[in-house]
C-alpha cells in the first residue's frame, strides 16, 4: 500500500531533507578530502591569481567548491603548490612575483594566508614539499646576466620549515640553505650531458641553456638517517633537437659528516663539522641523466623504488629504477602516452599509473608490474589538462586540472583494474586557466 501526502506534509519531508543534506554536508560526514586548484589569470584589484577548494564526496567523488571559494593565491600567475607533512600548510609558487607564499588551511578547507617568502631564483615554476624541508625550481639563476631576453640556466632552493605549536599551526620557512655562497644550486653547477659532448655550463645567453620543468622527492621512511633523493627534470633548448635530462641530487639526512662516493656536496660552512640537514648534493658527479626531448612532468612510486617521467615532445613515458640514486632506464622504456603529455601521478596505494595528455585532452592509465608500464586506457578530460592528482585519503578518486576548459574533472579510480568512470557531474568548474592541484585529507587533525 503506497502511502500519500497532503502538499503542505510533503514540503516539511523536502525542507527536512534539504536540511539534514546539509547538516551532513557541515559536519563533513561525506567529505573525503579537499582539492586546492591554482589558477593563473589575474582577478580583482591586486591582480592576484586564485585557489579553488574544492571538497570530494566520499560516496560519490563529486567535487563542489567551498564557502567562500576562491582565495586570493597572495601573488600573481600561480603556477605551482604543495602542501605540508603533516596537511596543514599550503605553499603556493606565484611566478610573476618570485614568491612562495603559505597558507594555513582550516579544518573546514578554508586558506588563511601566513607567510610570503621571495625565492632563490627568478620565475619559480616547480615546488615539492619532503618532511622538514621545501624545494623550489627557478626558470632562471638570480644573475645580473639572466632576463627574458637573455635566458640563463635554471636553478632550485631549499627552505626549511619549522613546525609550529600554535593553533592552528602556522609552521615557518627559515632562510634558504646555502650552497657555498649561494643559496640556490645552478642545475648545471658540476657539468652535463649536451646533445653532443660533455661540458661545463656556464651563466648567461653565451653557453647552453637549461631550462627546468619539474621536480620530485622520493618518498622514503628512512630518509632521517640515511637521505632520499631528489630530481629535477629539464632540457637543452640550445641544442636540436632539444635535448632532455634528469638532474639528481641527494637530500642530507642528520648528522651527516661525508658523503657517500660519487656525490658532490658544496663546500661546509665556515667552523662546521657536519653538512646541514636538507642540503642537496650532486648525484653522479653533478652529471645528469637522459631523459628524452622535452620532460614535461615527473612522478615516483610510493617506495621510492621508480621514477616516471612524462616527454611532452616524443608523446611517452619514461621509466626508470633507482639505485643508490642512480636511474637505469626499465626494461620497455619508454612507454607510448598521447599528444603533449603534461602530467603524471602514481597511486601510492595501488599499482597504477595516470598521465595527462594536453593536446587530446585525455588521461592515459597505465597498470605497474615490476616498475614497467601497461598500458590500460584513455579518457576524455575538460579541454587541455595541465595538472593531475589522486586523492590522499582513500586513493579512490583522481582529478585533472582542465587549462583551456577552465575545469576540473573528477574520476573514480577502479582498484581492481585501474580504470576510470567519472564522478558525478563532472566536469566541475573552476576560476579561469586552473594551472596545479594538491589536496589533502579531511579531518586531518591540528596541533
Amino acid at each position: 500500500m503506497r502511502m500519500k501526502f497532503n502538499k503542505s506534509i510533503q514540503l516539511l519531508v523536502a525542507a527536512a531533507s534539504l536540511l539534514v543534506a546539509g547538516l551532513v554536508n557541515a559536519c563533513g560526514t561525506l567529505t573525503v578530502d579537499f582539492v586546492f586548484v591554482t589558477s593563473a589569470t589575474a582577478a580583482g584589484t591586486s591582480n592576484y591569481g586564485s585557489v579553488d577548494v574544492f571538497e570530494v564526496n566520499s560516496e560519490s567523488g563529486r567535487m563542489r567548491q567551498i564557502p567562500s571559494s576562491p582565495f586570493p593565491s597572495g601573488g600573481r600567475n600561480p603556477v605551482a603548490e604543495a602542501v605540508s607533512s603533516d596537511n596543514t600548510n599550503l605553499y603556493v609558487v606565484n611566478q610573476d612575483d618570485n614568491t612562495i607564499v603559505q597558507f594555513v588551511i582550516g579544518t573546514d578547507g578554508k586558506l588563511y594566508p601566513a607567510n610570503t617568502v621571495n625565492t632563490p631564483g627568478i620565475y619559480p615554476m616547480a615546488v615539492a614539499v619532503s618532511g622538514l624541508y621545501l624545494y623550489v625550481v627557478d626558470l632562471y639563476q638570480p644573475l645580473p646576466t639572466c632576463s627574458t631576453a637573455a635566458p640563463c640556466s635554471g636553478s632550485v632552493g631549499a627552505f626549511p620549515i619549522t613546525p609550529s605549536s600554535s593553533n592552528p599551526p602556522s609552521d615557518v620557512l627559515g632562510t634558504a640553505l646555502t650552497n657555498g655562497s649561494q643559496s640556490y644550486w645552478p642545475l648545471c653547477q658540476y657539468g652535463y650531458v649536451s646533445a653532443n659532448n660533455i661540458r661545463q655550463c656556464k651563466a648567461g645567453a653565451t653557453s647552453d641553456v637549461i631550462v627546468p620543468t619539474a621536480i620530485n622527492v622520493l618518498s622514503s621512511s628512512s630518509s632521517a638517517t640515511t637521505g632520499t633523493y631528489a630530481y629535477v627534470t629539464a632540457y637543452d633548448t640550445t641544442s636540436s633537437p632539444n635535448a632532455g635530462y634528469i638532474f639528481a641530487f641527494w637530500v642530507v639526512p642528520a648528522n651527516t659528516t661525508t658523503a657517500p662516493a660519487g656525490i658532490a656536496c658544496p663546500p661546509l660552512p665556515v667552523g662546521a663539522t657536519q653538512i646541514p640537514q636538507g642540503t642537496l648534493c650532486a648525484v653522479n658527479g653533478g652529471v645528469p641523466f637522459a631523459a628524452g626531448a622535452h620532460p614535461s612532468a615527473i612522478a615516483s612510486d610510493s617506495t621510492g623504488s621508480h621514477v616516471y617521467v612524462a616527454d611532452s615532445v616524443n608523446g611517452n613515458v619514461l621509466g626508470f629504477a633507482v639505485q643508490s640514486g642512480l636511474l637505469s632506464a626499465l626494461s620497455g622504456s619508454p612507454f607510448p602516452a598521447g599528444n603533449q603529455p603534461s602530467s603524471i601521478v602514481v597511486d601510492s596505494a595501488y599499482s597504477y599509473a595516470y598521465v595527462t595528455n594536453f593536446l587530446d585532452s585525455t588521461v592515459t592509465a597505465y597498470s605497474i608490474s615490476s616498475g614497467e608500464l601497461t598500458r590500460i586506457g584513455s579518457y576524455a578530460t575538460g579541454v587541455q589538462p595541465t595538472a593531475i592528482g589522486i586523492d590522499p585519503s582513500t586513493k579512490h578518486f583522481l582529478y585533472t586540472a582542465n587549462y583551456l576548459g577552465n575545469t576540473v574533472s573528477g574520476f573514480e579510480l577502479s582498484s581492481t583494474d585501474g580504470t576510470l568512470l567519472n564522478s558525478q557531474f563532472s566536469p566541475y568548474p573552476s576560476s579561469t586557466q586552473p594551472t596545479s592541484v594538491a589536496a589533502i585529507p579531511h579531518g586531518t587533525p591540528l596541533k
